[in-house]
């Protein structure tokens, strides 16, 4: 089988897209509204590409058992709803990497546990322009990441088997989900990575990427390696 690389996908929240003032924002608001003080910018960063249960758990100190969850989790979502795009953009240097992309001829997409009707809205808003040739959201499959499920139907609709993508993102289960998929993986550290407790090298990642540009860089070098 050719194993030549055809497709870059990449995880959404601090990835391709810096959605970490917007999702601070909602926090804290919903944070303010239960009688709570506000986090700093710092604290929250780390943990927004953990979704919902991460900055409710960093907020509240609760899980999916808590009885509280549900409610504070309908109203974090509501509060996003309203604020999705005021501070988004794409990471300094990923514009630049789908052009290199395209100029290329890769194709590119999406593979993130953010639910579709943020997906959606959020790509929509960012004005990309190359569009993705896939994008899977955390209800479009049964499984979510690091299940390998999601991975394997944007490889189909990307027109790519697993050996012949590279996924990028910044979280250790965007790693196992990869992996799992068979295909190669980037860590991106310039995402929302928790130095106190996540060890990126330690991931099984192909390689780590400092900036955005390095994706190019490790592209030019490795487009046709074996998947580790």
């Amino acid at each position: 089988m050719n194993t030549k690389l055809k497709t870059v996908l990449f995880d959404l929240d601090g990835t391709l897209a810096d959605t970490a003032p917007d999702l601070a924002r909602v926090l804290n608001d919903l944070l303010v509204e239960e009688g709570r003080a506000p986090l700093p910018f710092a604290v929250i960063r780390p943990q927004v590409s953990h979704g919902s249960p991460g900055l409710l758990k960093l907020g509240f100190g609760i899980d999916l058992t808590s009885p509280e969850h549900a409610r504070l989790r309908t109203r974090l979502l509501d509060l996003y709803a309203d604020n999705l795009c005021r501070d988004t953009v794409l990471f300094a240097g990923i514009e630049a990497v789908l052009d290199g992309l395209t100029a290329r001829g890769l194709n590119w997409g999406i593979v993130t546990n953010k639910p579709s009707a943020f997906t959606d809205r959020l790509v929509a808003e960012l004005r990309l322009r190359h569009p993705p040739a896939c994008v899977v959201s955390g209800d479009t499959t049964t499984n979510r990441k690091p299940h390998p499920e999601p991975m394997w139907l944007a490889c189909r609709q990307a027109g790519s088997e697993p050996a012949q993508c590279v996924y990028v993102g910044d979280a250790e289960r965007d790693i196992q989900a990869g992996r799992a998929a068979g295909m190669r993986t980037l860590v991106a550290l310039f995402g929302y990575i928790d130095r106190t407790h996540d060890a990126p090298e330690l991931w099984g990642a192909d390689a780590l990427v400092h900036t955005p540009a390095e994706i190019l860089d490790w592209l030019v070098t490795n487009r046709s390696t074996e998947p580790t």
